[in-house]
């Protein structure tokens, strides 16, 4: 270990630029897990009612009623997006790479690079945002923002906001399971139910700020194509391999110059083709960056 984070740490000092390639392995190491403490803590109720065991599963459960379906999903919204991460994974990372030349493409919708302080140009959320809803068709591509709404129906379900964004449920009190009638979003155009601006399908709104977005992305790969680049991946695991892992390894391979490097916990890998230019590092993410 201590030899692959010195190499790693030689690599990192010697690139032109850094391309971070995120996945959910990094908030995980942040505290934004999805089961244990935290799923029983905000989902208990959920959990006794329907016997899911984790947040994701929560998700995709077919509720009786609108009303019901954002109950459950504005707290997973609130503690996902608009609630701090438990560590400070992403501070270390901006930390690492805040003076270098960088830009991060992530399949995360939880908003934590920005908190961090990543500048919001260097940053292509590939896979949506949990503060942005879209019209459930949907009928035009258009996302809108839910901070205020969200806010407003955890609230109803009896839950205070502390001071520090913290929900809290005021002790002796049971959360109530639906979220009024007027609180549930329609569209503005067509009037259907809005959705979560999260790609599940091929529904999914690729707004004008996603293509902007895609565009700075491209743009800063082929700018530095031919220099001295270091591919970071943090978290990345074989869900959607497409949009960071493979990309990364078929950017190195046509590029003599650059370095891939994997920081994961119990899945890394890199192709025989990148190896000599690969370094893969199977720690916790979390120690791995506080170490560097």
């Amino acid at each position: 270990m201590d030899g692959q984070l010195k190499k790693l740490g030689e690599t990192l000092a010697e690139a032109d630029a850094v391309i971070i390639g995120a996945g959910a392995g990094l908030s995980a190491s942040a505290g934004f897990v999805y089961t244990g403490e935290r799923f029983e803590r905000y989902f208990y109720d959920f959990a006794e009612k329907y016997h899911f065991k984790d947040m994701y599963s929560g998700g995709f459960h077919p509720y009786d009623t609108l009303e019901e379906h954002w109950a459950y999903w504005s707290r997973y919204i609130y503690i996902n997006r608009y609630m701090d991460a438990p560590k400070a994974v992403y501070d270390k990372l901006y930390e690492l790479v805040k003076n270098k030349d960088y830009f991060v493409v992530t399949t995360n919708v939880d908003h934590c690079f920005q908190k961090a302080g990543f500048d919001k140009q260097r940053l292509f959320y590939t896979q949506g945002d949990y503060g942005l809803f879209q019209c459930g068709r949907p009928c035009h591509p258009q996302t809108y923002d839910n901070a205020s709404v969200i806010r407003e129906m955890v609230k109803a379900q009896g839950y205070v906001i502390d001071t520090d964004g913290t929900l809290i449920l005021p002790e002796g009190a049971s959360p109530k399971m639906a979220v009024p009638s007027d609180l549930v979003p329609h569209c503005p155009k067509c009037g259907e139910p809005m959705s979560m601006n999260l790609r599940a399908d091929h529904t999914f709104v690729e707004d004008e700020g996603w293509h902007r977005a895609a565009g700075r992305y491209r743009d800063f790969l082929r700018r530095r194509q031919d220099g001295k680049m270091l591919f970071l991946e943090i978290g990345v695991g074989f869900n959607t391999p497409g949009i960071v892992k493979y990309s990364f390894w078929s950017m190195t391979s046509e590029n003599p110059k650059a370095a891939y490097v994997c920081v994961n916990l119990g899945e890394t890998c890199a192709p025989m083709e990148i190896r000599d230019r690969s370094i893969c590092v199977d720690a916790d993410i979390g120690k791995v960056l506080e170490q560097l």
